[in-house]
């Protein structure tokens, strides 16, 4: 048995390219001749597909005579050959009708003739009489008593036997039939097929028959005469007759000469038909698909076979295009000759396949047919059908045809037309399965050959015009399954011959955009962020509003169903589909932005699609379409997206192309129009002074520059254009605007007609009358026209033809009230020059107007219009030029520029709303395609789009500070974890978890293009940070600062697990959470929690942050001043609190004693740090760097310090560092001075200036550190020095801050000069009675010395103290810059003393009196040496006699001083003495220059007063001793000079000698005779003067 698997009747899709599976069981029993289980006829398809023929197993002698047998037999039992002679059935017989009916061969006519000749001259008789004879002797009679032995039906069998008589053996027999004459094989079996006295079993057996000898190779390429037997073979098969029986059994001889003809076709023969036995042979394919009276099974099996043989038929196409060779339009020149030989005339009305024959009447049996209906003229008579004899003429095949030409491009074209034709919308004709099955074949036809098809200008035609404006108007029916075949059809269309097609797929784009652009909001979801689909557009981008470049503008689309409306859910699946189609061709969306979005007059159809796609990608456009779309649209827009990135890596390829440059000015010209054209159709001024200013108008004065652009932009609204032009003040130029028509050889109305169709006339009689009359005279200016008088002729005439036309198509008006042609003509009488127009001139005027209204391009509303319309595109085609195919790379860049927007807001949202793990997947490459692409192109605004979805989507980016107040701390084995809040969200969330490894997967190796995405970037370093999730640098070379790492808020408890590990239960848990309830701690975290913060952590180390901070170390500087900024700012705005304060300030923990302390204040916030060294660390990498960032970032650290009140004070420290740091980077600019800086950290107060000290004295101490500008800039401010004086209290920070001094005062070279000189003294000072700690060391020492029997302890070495040691030898040391300090100042000669010398005798003098012994002995040392220092004193200027008065006497009288003596009472009365040692000894060294002081006396007389004090000081017998034995080597020394002498020897010195003894006797009576015996025994004598100064100097 057979098996036939035929396609269900729903499955519309697959149909066309479905074969006939046939499985044959040759062991099978006979079965009644017309349902042979042995029977290929089913399986010839499937034959001829084969690569290697089907050998026979059997005689193929045999094989052929059986066949003859098995047709002859049933003939025989049919009632009209039942008394037929048995010679077919024996192999002899008559050859009488043979010789008339098949066709012969030259040898066998020869033969023939020669054999009757024989037997005439043999007496033999005729071989009919022979015949005859011999029916007789075996008594076989008619029943009229007639033989049947001259049937030429049952002869041609006959001799058919008698010509393979002979041949022995398979393989030489097989050899010798394909020998055989072709014809002659075939031409039995071709007469039974033709023959209509035959019935459908018998016909069915021949066909089986020839089938075998095709299927089995008896009949192959070599056989003889093949190309004739061939065409014999299609026209007996498209002109099978037979006699009608059962339907099963008719439709089955129907379904295998469908199979038949198929074989032939796609078969090695198929190729020697010619185009006429094509076309018979498609007509009559076509015909059995369209007869509805045939059955569904049929009908889809001849649908079936067409798609085969049109498959076979069109890949012909593309074979012949190879014969003709490789020039252009050599195969239509071939062909021209015979493109119109042949037409197909399918039957598709039921009358003529499979019919009863019109021959046949009505008393007997009908007979099917597959022939024409013939003329009446032609038919055979009646007797002849009733008759057993068969008139040849009528039903054989013609004895001789002459050579045809293998089919080629005439018939191919035919049946292209007759298909095209089937899907004619307007023909009533053709139902809506015809033209289903019309779309299905065609679409295999394209789908064969499309691109031949555009290549070959007669087809190409059909294409363009015909096919598209039946595909057009078919894919708005309502009809599904016309809707999906066109929509199929127009996919493959335009996927094959889209580049001929240029105008024909914007209309049929623009027509699907508006279907399925829904112009509804997307609508809000809780948890997803509207910015995130913020790009999606809510309407296309484009509508053209003109006839001009689509050829339905968007109103009248809209009257004529073209604008989309509502379509029905399953409608838009579909179209969605055919959208996705096209979207798949990795070129289509590249061609469209090339041919349209950057042509100023088409629309931004690249735009528009992504939009669709886009939109229609969200789940709610499930609601108006089905559940099917919105992930079909997302798979496109993802392809689409794909695409570009595969191509990312391609070489580009610019040869043959458009400059991208010069269509990037084409759209941003195209934009400037839309936006003109769009203020002109409101306020036309306003429109055109902007065009103007835009240069798209050269002159806003000129009326033809601005002519030429009203007309040739398709965008301006042609009702404002006709009011604009209509206005008086416009005159100029509506007669420019008219001057760009050609009117020249054009009747009024064809004229008039051209003018109308580019703006809409307006309504009021004067505006009217003004275009009228400047029409007419334009009409006229070139020459006068044949049959016009003047001007005013056609002002008259064109009036009229607009009131026609009016009148004539008018919707309110009844036929019967129209305007006639008499009408017409009487209303012209007599206005052409005094004459009428002639009457031929104004009938073919009114039967224009009459047949074809003129159409106003706001007026479009019927079939018509669209009609007129498409002609109109028909026309642009060629200006329009070819559509620019483009397999390139180079347009990709602005193409995804204007289109990624819609792209990632529809990743961003169907990433938050998706579920499934296979969308997930899709989306993350989307994103990561998407990145790749922008990072490639350098579209910083689409990457920083993409990180601020991700960012959005992943929740670590948020603005508000994490919570941090209930941040745990888990140890276990060494390892620890911070449970956070924020650490524990995020492990629950998926999604938040896989678009942050997206995002620094797009980061990675992009940083260069990043810019404002540095914010969202900077938010989740900032969250991840303060919650322990990333270390501030993830190397130590990555931070460049010398400071400690920022530290973090301590956390509210540490829970080490290891110690809990043992304690388990019930029991261990409620207590420890009723333990930690009364402490009010934070509950322990859980199990849970503590897993979600692992992988949190562990999502955190897959983003390889790492990576990220390696690379935007080496950010180039545009890159690195968007991140800098970015740091920048989420820093807490100036006078404002630093962050919001949410929690208290933590202490540190304590196990015992869990309770937790507030403080009031600014609360640390870590983040703000961390911004702040962040960006510190990236502004000083390099020279650079400083200049272009420097500034930004200075001003923010010192905003940061001048808002210390309300800042944390670390915060306050760091940055104080940072900036010193940023200073010391930059001091070579301008923006940033040491000065302001120093005196910025000087202005806190006290308190943050002590908790801001290691910091401080570090930045100082770098800036300082070597010697330069910045070193002298700094010491020389008084701010520096007034830092480190608030500082050096601090005692960590006191050791840095003597370095630094040291490094100023001493260093190599030194940095001290006249501005520092005092600042430096007091500090050293300062670290010198600091020193004073260590006289409670010698104190205690003194103790101990006493209990031990007197043993001196030397005092314990303090730190301290050695610092004051080294600061009173640096004082010291200074002495010797104080002359050229001295010589570089520009002060007075006592003034620059004053300054310079004081500091350094008031900085001793006050150590002198230090409590501590040593710094005191060193102290006088030092002071003493600096007195004796030959820099000090000068001949010829006494300021240096200031040493007394401000330096020795006050540092004695402070000495005198109780509670000075009380601060070391041991060791103070050896300073005093020292001190008075030293002023006796200072007195005498400069006793010369003294004495020629006008002051020595006074300074004398001074001195014996603090003498006296000294020596009546009662504390101590030690300056009793040593005030006396000073004064004696004094008073000596000044005697033995000459100075205190006795007034006899120098009268001048009487005043000296008797004050000196005058108050020496008050406290040393008995010196002055110790000393000077003889003197001491005169009478004393009062001085000359009792007045002066030194007589009533008061004993202090």
């Amino acid at each position: 048995m057979s098996d036939v698997v035929l396609p269900g009747e729903s499955d519309q899709t697959e149909l066309a390219r479905t074969h006939v599976s046939i499985r044959v069981n040759s062991d099978s029993p006979p079965q009644d001749p017309q349902y042979t289980a042995n029977d290929p006829v089913l399986d010839m398809r499937h034959t001829f597909a084969r690569s290697s023929a089907i050998s026979v197993a059997v005689d193929p002698v045999a094989l052929i005579t059986t066949e003859c047998i098995t047709v002859t037999s049933a003939m025989r039992k049919h009632a009209r050959w039942a008394h037929s002679s048995v010679s077919a059935i024996l192999g002899g017989g008559s050859t009488q009708g043979y010789e008339i009916s098949r066709p012969s061969s030259p040898r066998e006519s020869l033969a023939i003739r020669k054999g009757q000749r024989n037997r005439e001259l043999a007496g033999i008789p005729p071989e009919g009489e022979w015949e005859n004879g011999l029916a007789h002797r075996w008594g076989l009679r008619g029943k009229k008593g007639k033989s049947m032995q001259d049937n030429p039906l049952m002869s041609a069998f006959s001799r058919l036997r008698s010509d393979l008589t002979g041949c022995k053996g398979i393989y030489h027999v097989l050899t010798y039939i394909r020998s055989f004459d072709t014809p002659a094989l075939l031409h039995p079996f071709l007469q039974v097929i033709r023959s209509s006295s035959t019935s459908a079993p018998i016909t069915s057996l021949a066909l089986v028959a020839i089938t075998k000898f095709f299927a089995y190779n008896l009949i192959s390429q070599e056989s003889p005469r093949l190309s004739l037997a061939m065409q014999l073979l299609s026209s007996a098969i498209t002109h099978c007759r037979f006699e009608a029986s059962d339907s099963a059994a008719d439709e089955i001889v129907l379904l295998r000469i469908l199979k038949l003809m198929e074989g032939m076709i796609s078969g090695p023969g198929g190729e020697l038909l010619g185009d006429e036995s094509v076309c018979e042979m498609m007509e009559t394919g076509l015909s059995m698909c369209c007869q509805m009276r045939l059955s569904e099974l049929l009908r889809r099996s001849a649908e079936m076979s067409m798609v085969g043989m049109c498959q076979a038929i069109f890949e012909r196409l593309k074979h012949l295009e190879v014969e003709a060779g490789d020039e252009l339009g050599a195969l239509d020149e071939n062909t021209k000759e015979d493109m119109n030989t042949v037409k197909m005339v399918p039957a598709v009305n039921g009358d003529q396949a499979a019919s009863p024959s019109k021959a046949a009447p009505t008393s007997t049996r009908s007979s099917s047919s597959l022939e024409k209906p013939l003329d009446a003229a032609s038919e055979p008579s009646a007797s002849a059908h009733n008759s057993s004899e068969t008139n040849l003429a009528q039903v054989s095949a013609p004895t001789e045809i002459s050579e045809v030409k293998p089919y080629s491009l005439p018939s191919i074209r035919e049946l292209f037309r007759v298909l095209v034709e089937l899907l004619d919308p307007h023909n009533r004709q053709h139902t809506d399965t015809m033209r289903v099955i019309a779309l299905r074949i065609i679409d295999v036809a394209l789908e064969v050959a499309g691109p031949s098809i555009s290549k070959h200008p007669s087809l190409a035609c059909l294409a363009m015009d015909d096919l598209c404006r039946y595909l057009f108007q078919l894919v708005r029916s309502d009809n599904m399954a016309i809707l999906q075949g066109s929509l199929r059809v127009i996919g493959t269309l335009l996927a094959t011959c889209r580049g001929v097609l240029k105008l024909q797929q914007e209309l049929f784009l623009s027509y699907v955009v508006a279907c399925l652009h829904p112009r509804v909001e997307i609508p809000r979801e809780a948890g997803i962020d509207s910015a995130l689909y913020k790009g999606v557009p809510q309407a296309p981008t484009s509508q053209v509003s003109s006839g001009r470049s689509t050829p339905v503008p968007v109103k009248d689309r809209k009257k004529l169903g073209m604008e989309g409306g509502s379509r029905k859910p399953d409608a838009r699946e579909a179209m969605v589909e055919n959208v996705g189609a096209l979207a798949r061709i990795p070129s289509f969306m590249v061609e469209l932005f090339v041919n349209y979005d950057c042509e100023v007059d088409r629309g931004d159809l690249c735009e528009d699609m992504v939009g669709l796609l886009s939109r229609n990608a969200f789940p709610d456009s499930a609601t108006w379409s089905t559940t099917n779309v919105p992930p079909l649209c997302l798979d496109a827009l993802l392809g689409y997206v794909g695409f570009i990135a595969e191509r990312l890596d391609h070489p580009p390829v610019r040869d043959g192309y458009p400059d991208p440059h010069c269509l990037k000015g084409r759209r941003a010209r195209k934009r400037l129009i839309i936006r003109g054209t769009a203020k002109f159709n409101e306020k036309q001024k306003a429109g055109i002074a902007y065009l103007a200013s835009q240069n798209i108008i050269d002159n806003p004065d000129n009326p033809i520059s601005i002519a030429k652009f009203l007309k040739g932009t398709s965008r301006v609204s042609k009702k404002v254009l006709g009011e604009f032009l209509s206005k008086k003040s416009n005159e100029d130029i509506l007669g420019a605007f008219l001057d760009l028509f050609d009117f020249s050889g054009k009747r009024v109305d064809e004229a008039l007609r051209d003018l109308l169709e580019s703006f809409r006339l307006p309504g009021e009689s004067p505006l009217i009358e003004r275009i009228v009359t400047c029409f007419s005279q334009k009409y006229c200016s070139n020459s006068m026209p044949e049959g016009v008088a003047d001007k005013d002729a056609v002002y008259v005439l064109t009036y009229a033809i607009i009131m026609l036309n009016t009148d004539q198509h008018s919707p309110n008006l009844k036929s019967q009230n129209r305007m006639t042609y008499t009408d017409f003509s009487r209303n012209l009488r007599g206005v052409n020059g005094g004459r009428d127009f002639a009457p031929e001139y104004l009938q073919d005027i009114y039967d224009s107007i009459k047949m074809r209204e003129i159409i106003l391009p706001d007026e479009h509303d019927n079939k018509d219009a669209f009609d007129y319309a498409w002609k109109e595109l028909l026309l642009k085609t060629k200006s329009a030029g070819s559509l620019i195919l483009c397999d390139t790379n180079i347009f990709d860049a602005d193409m995804f520029e204007a289109t990624w927007k819609p792209a990632i807001a529809t990743l961003s949202y169907v990433f938050m709303s998706a579920s499934d793990d296979a969308v997930f997947s899709r989306v993350i490459t989307g994103f990561d395609q998407c990145a790749r692409i922008a990072a490639r192109y350098a579209l910083t605004e689409a990457l920083d789009h993409i990180i601020f979805c991700l960012s959005t989507i992943g929740t670590l980016a948020s603005e508000v500070p994490p919570n941090t107040s209930l941040n745990t701390e888990i140890q276990v084995n060494g390892n620890s974890v911070m449970v956070s809040e924020m650490a524990v969200r995020f492990g629950r969330d998926f999604k938040g978890q896989l678009a942050t490894v997206v995002l620094f997967r797009v980061v990675t190796g992009n940083e260069a293009i990043i810019r404002d995405g540095w914010e969202y970037i900077v938010r989740i370093w900032l969250n991840l940070f303060v919650n322990s999730l990333i270390p501030p640098f993830f190397s130590p070379a990555q931070s460049t600062l010398d400071i400690p790492p920022i530290p973090l808020q301590t956390p509210s408890q540490i829970i080490d697990r290891a110690q809990k590990a043992s304690e388990s239960g019930l029991f261990s848990t409620l207590s420890s959470y009723l333990s930690s309830y009364a402490a009010d701690d934070p509950p322990e975290p859980s199990d849970e929690e503590l897993e979600s913060t692992l992988c949190t952590v562990d999502c955190i180390n897959s983003c390889f942050l790492g990576d990220i901070f390696a690379n935007i170390i080496q950010l180039p500087g545009p890159a690195l001043r968007s991140l800098i900024l970015s740091l920048l700012s989420q820093l807490p705005e100036e006078s404002s609190p630093a962050v919001i304060v949410v929690k208290p300030e933590l202490p540190q923990p304590n196990p015992t004693n869990t309770g937790r302390a507030t403080t009031n204040g600014p609360i640390y916030d870590p983040a703000v740090v961390y911004i702040l060294e962040l960006a510190t660390i990236l502004a000083i990498r390099d020279k650079r760097t400083v200049e272009s960032f420097g500034k930004d970032v200075g001003e923010a650290l010192q905003s940061v310090i001048r808002d210390a009140t309300n800042t944390h004070h670390i915060t306050v420290s760091r940055a104080v560092f940072y900036l010193l740091s940023l200073l010391q980077a930059s001091h070579e600019h301008s923006f940033l001075r040491a000065p302001v800086v120093l005196h910025t950290i000087s202005s806190l107060d006290q308190r943050t200036q002590e908790r801001s000290a290691l910091t401080t004295i570090n930045g100082l101490a770098h800036c300082i550190k070597n010697p330069g500008p910045l070193r002298n800039e700094m010491t020389n401010s008084p701010d520096f020095w007034s830092i480190l004086r608030s500082i050096m209290a601090v005692q960590e920070a006191t050791a840095a801050v003597f370095e630094i001094v040291e490094n100023v005062t001493v260093g190599v070279p030194s940095a001290i000069t006249a501005d520092n000189y005092e600042s430096a003294v007091l500090l050293l000072n300062d670290f010198a009675s600091a020193a004073s700690v260590g006289s409670l060391h010698e104190q205690k020492g003194d103790k101990a010395t006493r209990r031990r029997s007197g043993k001196n302890a030397k005092p314990q070495d303090s730190q301290v103290v050695i610092r004051g040691s080294k600061a009173i030898g640096i004082i010291y040391q200074l002495t010797s810059r104080v002359p050229n300090l001295i010589k570089q100042s520009h002060l007075e000669r006592t003034e620059a003393w004053t300054t310079y010398w004081s500091p350094i005798f008031h900085a001793l003098t006050s150590q002198c009196v230090n409590p501590c012994r040593e710094i005191r002995h060193q102290a006088f040392s030092s002071l003493q040496r600096s007195l004796l220092s030959p820099e000090l004193t000068s001949t010829d200027h006494k300021e240096w006699t200031a040493i007394f008065g401000e330096v020795l006497f006050p540092l004695i009288i402070r000495l005198l001083k109780p509670e000075v003596y009380q601060l070391d009472p041991i060791g103070m009365s050896e300073t005093r003495v020292q001190a008075a040692t030293l002023l006796c000894k200072i007195f005498l060294h400069y006793l010369v220059l003294l004495s020629e002081w006008d002051g020595m006396l006074d300074l004398w007389l001074r001195i014996l007063d603090i003498m006296d004090r000294l020596m009546n000081s009662g504390q101590g017998d030690n300056l009793e001793e040593a005030v006396p034995e000073s004064l004696k080597n004094i008073l000596l020394v000044m005697s033995s000079g000459g100075y205190l002498v006795p007034p006899e020897q120098k009268p001048e010195h009487e005043k000296l000698w008797v004050e000196t003894w005058k108050r020496l006797g008050r406290f040393l009576p008995d010196l002055q005779l110790e000393l000077f015996p003889n003197e001491a025994q005169k009478p004393t004598k009062s001085p000359k003067h009792e007045g002066t100064s030194a007589a009533k100097t008061p004993r202090s």
